[in-house]
């Protein structure tokens, strides 16, 4: 944005003539509250301690560094109608019943505010490809359950190619739910995710230079297929 409104290039392209041709929906952070906890922007009144409190039923998760999940303990990668019955059965089975640090898919598809919002967003915002940022692994995940909508497969080599980021599919006890699955399943369309970084979460901010370098080509590569 910076970079069309001073006429000057992103990535080596003129990023004027991109703003024109394309519309760019940026959601720079979609679990605030989440964030919050684990940054100590959140350290008291009422959804701090309600997750506290959550926190208390997992130990072997510290609190609030190992935090994954909105404020009320759902965890929005597992909060979408797409597969959320499975997601529920593998995360029960692995202990996670109840709002937790991460792996808690919520009441019921869409019960978080959050993803209400961003799936409210989608339906009426008719994207024809759709990019999330999440950390770490320097891999790009880009299937759902076998589907691939039409120029998946050409986009991903791409965003692979440019990033230096393998191409993989997810592993099966988190490959349910989540945004990515549902705008798949739900609109046929071109939908990855890029595990950006790699280390131990949370990042640190330090890595942040060397992260963007490597994502920035990938950005501008997805701007290019939409």
């Amino acid at each position: 944005a910076r970079a069309a409104a001073l006429g000057l290039p992103f990535a080596g392209q003129s990023a004027a003539a991109q703003a024109a041709r394309t519309t760019l929906t940026v959601l720079p952070l979609v679990d605030p509250d989440g964030a919050d906890l684990v940054t100590g922007a959140l350290s008291d009144g009422p959804a701090f301690d309600a997750a506290r409190a959550a926190a208390e039923a997992y130990p072997a998760i510290p609190f609030p560094d190992g935090w994954k999940a909105n404020a009320l303990g759902t965890d929005l990668n597992l909060n979408y109608p797409a597969g959320w019955e499975t997601a529920r059965d593998i995360k029960f089975a692995e202990g996670f019943v109840s709002p937790a640090p991460r792996d808690f898919v919520g009441e019921a598809p869409l019960s978080a505010p959050e993803s209400r919002a961003v799936a409210a967003l989608s339906r009426g915002a008719d994207f024809s490809l759709r990019v999330s940022f999440h950390t770490q692994g320097e891999v790009i995940y880009w299937r759902y359950g076998g589907r691939e909508p039409a120029g998946s497969a050409r986009i991903a080599r791409r965003l692979a190619e440019v990033s230096g980021y393998a191409l993989d599919d997810a592993p099966y006890r988190s490959s349910f739910a989540g945004y990515k699955d549902w705008f798949i399943e739900t609109f046929d369309r071109p939908g990855f995710t890029v595990e950006a970084g790699l280390g131990r979460n949370p990042l640190p901010l330090s890595d942040f230079p060397g992260l963007y370098a490597r994502v920035k080509p990938l950005m501008l590569a997805a701007l290019n297929e939409a």
